[in-house]
């Protein structure tokens, strides 16, 4: 029997209403390790009776052989599930759990408090109502509860009830929960959590957890639970503008077709107008279905089908909305929560999705991060592992969206890495970045394909990657001196060269690197469009920085040519001495030796420099060219 079914087994204790016709309140419960979370909502479990005779049993025998409070039941194995979690006594996955009282039922996400597991504590906490934050009455507000709180706050969890635990250890000090109570208001108050309760506990006696405590008379708050089952969380979603995020187009028969999906915000009745984002098209619901009724209203959090009076374009992804509408737009600025281990960097491509979209994304600028223990907002260049930032972010089309403060389901979105397909970030849209309006596109009567003509040849990029003295820059200068001499219009872009002058104040690092591509692919796609065969040498150690290159030209236009020498190769050739330096310590970041390189995985062209001369490598280059009819 699970626990939900000892839920609708025990509501006999309630004379008046059934477990499922309360209403339910999402919580989840954080803080630093340690600090007495997986304790406290065994805790509830136990004095709510909501356990069973054999989960009671299990209870008792684990806590001999796995427990770490002695001869006492140890609570926190009710939630602790995993062998590593009882092994180290730690939380380390999001553990959920359900009861309910005569008022309510109850849904609780019991989060890690370790800092390299902050995305299972961003996931516990997307969802929640409330935050149940612990902080151990010892060690006061730490940098981790100023991080988990710090992260409500994003995620639009106003109601936070502190619980400040183990207060047997600082025996029962008034003062110390004071102080501590005054230091979490004025910390909230600075995030905007704007509904705070602090409640003194000791989890594993028990004390304030149901009822309030003999041992703190001087606390005449409510107990954990009593303001769990008081504390009114409605935020009037139901009132809120329309929002239908489409999730399939519903066709099963020429006879029916419909919109299928969750409502996300507010309240539409049959007849009502909508307009299909991002299109624009408008049409009125003419039926509200679910799997087995016709509906006349559909209300924030029901799933069903809405039919229209007009058959128009839409599907997933697609948003019907009314009342104010949503913004439409292809640059955001937003908050995001880093998880990945490899740092964020501006200009790296990723995958963007928000509710039923899918978008291509790039971080186009980093305005600041959130140092979590001042709060002040400081200037850095990336977002390393669990750091929060500010960043604008652009997309390969129109997002329809809401600010997160108004929608959290049109507001909120993850970003996944292309290659690894790791979610790397959660994030919170603050606003759309709007494009000045006196900014546009100027028609040119000339185009590419004119200038193409006048030259007599087929413009494009041919983009040699490769180690550091592979021999990419010979072999470009011969193909470029070979082309001359067939008459063919050409620019080479040298790496080296280029740093002289339009990319002299960038160094060597990952998110410099980045920036070196985008501007040299700028450059070129500048060149290809006034016609002309243009040669690019650049180490561009990354797969992701190439193919970002690659989406700035047309079909056929970008000619990867992997100069795949060997490292040992490259190392002996040494012509800049570069290696030699490396080796030594004295260069940091050298892509081969300390940074990798990340070879292409299907690239046009294939030389190994280290077996085949420049001059041929030139040749079988000029003849790839000829074969594709570029000349």
């Amino acid at each position: 029997m699970t626990v939900h079914q000892a839920i609708i087994g025990r509501a006999q204790e309630s004379p008046t209403a059934h477990a499922l016709d309360r209403p339910t309140l999402r919580l989840v419960t954080c803080g630093s390790v340690d600090d007495g979370k997986s304790t406290l909502v065994g805790r509830l479990l136990f004095d709510s009776k909501m356990l069973l005779d054999d989960q009671l049993d299990a209870l008792t025998s684990d806590s001999k052989v796995a427990g770490t409070t002695g001869p006492a039941l140890d609570f926190a194995l009710l939630v602790d599930g995993l062998q590593a979690e009882r092994e180290q006594g730690i939380t380390i996955d999001v553990a959920y759990r359900f009861f309910a009282t005569a008022r309510r039922r109850f849904v609780i996400a019991d989060t890690p408090g370790h800092v390299q597991y902050t995305r299972n504590m961003a996931t516990g906490a997307s969802q929640a109502d409330l935050a149940v934050v612990l902080i151990d009455a010892r060690k006061g507000v730490v940098s981790q509860t100023r991080r988990h709180c710090h992260i409500l706050a994003l995620l639009g969890v106003r109601h936070v009830l502190v619980a400040v635990n183990k207060m047997d250890l600082v025996d029962f000090d008034a003062d110390r929960f004071k102080a501590i109570s005054t230091m979490v208001r004025t910390m909230a108050g600075q995030l905007g959590l704007t509904h705070v309760q602090c409640v003194p506990v000791a989890a594993c006696d028990g004390d304030n957890i149901i009822h309030s405590s003999a041992r703190m008379p001087w606390y005449d708050g409510p107990s954990v639970m009593q303001h769990l089952e008081q504390v009114d969380v409605s935020d009037g979603i139901a009132e809120r503008p329309f929002r239908f995020p489409v999730q399939w187009a519903n066709r099963p028969n020429a006879e029916f077709r419909g919109l299928s999906g969750r409502v996300a915000s507010g309240t539409l009745r049959c007849g009502d107008p909508v307009v299909v984002l991002p299109s624009g098209r408008r049409s009125r619901v003419s039926g509200i279905v679910t799997a087995d009724s016709r509906l006349q209203q559909a209300v924030s959090g029901q799933s069903v089908t809405l039919l229209l009076a007009d058959e128009i374009d839409a599907s997933r992804g697609d948003v019907l909305a009314s009342g104010a509408p949503p913004d439409v737009t292809d640059h955001i600025v937003a908050h995001l929560i880093w998880f990945d281990d490899e740092a964020m960097r501006t200009g790296r491509r990723y995958l963007l999705k928000s509710g039923t979209s899918s978008i291509g994304a790039v971080v186009s600028a980093m305005k600041h991060r959130v140092c979590i223990d001042t709060m002040a907002h400081e200037a850095a260049p990336a977002l390393e592992a669990n750091e929060i930032g500010c960043v604008e972010i652009a997309l390969d089309r129109p997002l329809v969206c809401d600010a997160y403060r108004d929608n959290r389901d049109l507001g909120s979105f993850i970003l996944i890495d292309p290659f690894s397909r790791h979610t790397v970030a959660a994030g919170l849209i603050d606003a759309p970045l709007r494009r000045p309006a006196n900014i546009s596109w100027h028609p040119t009567t000339v185009d590419k394909a004119a200038r193409a003509r006048l030259k007599q040849q087929k413009p494009c990029v041919l983009w040699l990657t490769g180690l550091s003295g592979a021999g990419k820059s010979t072999i470009a200068n011969l193909v470029d001196r070979r082309l001359c001499e067939l008459g063919r219009h050409t620019a080479l872009l040298d790496g080296d060269n280029l740093r002289h002058g339009i990319n002299r104040d960038l160094g060597f690092t990952p998110e410099a690197r980045v920036e070196n591509i985008r501007r040299v692919a700028e450059i070129a796609a500048l060149f290809v469009d006034a016609g002309l065969i243009t040669l690019v040498s650049l180490i561009s150690p990354f797969r992701a920085d190439r193919d970002s290159a690659r989406r700035r030209f047309g079909d056929g236009e970008f000619i990867e040519i992997h100069v795949a020498t060997p490292l040992s190769t490259c190392e002996a050739r040494d012509p800049k001495g570069l290696y030699k330096r490396a080796r030594a310590g004295e260069l940091s970041g050298f892509t081969g030796i300390d940074q990798p390189y990340e070879a292409p995985d299907r690239p046009e062209i294939t030389i190994d420099a280290g077996a085949v001369s420049a001059e041929t490598a030139a040749e079988l280059i000029v003849r790839h060219l000829r074969e594709q009819h570029y000349i």
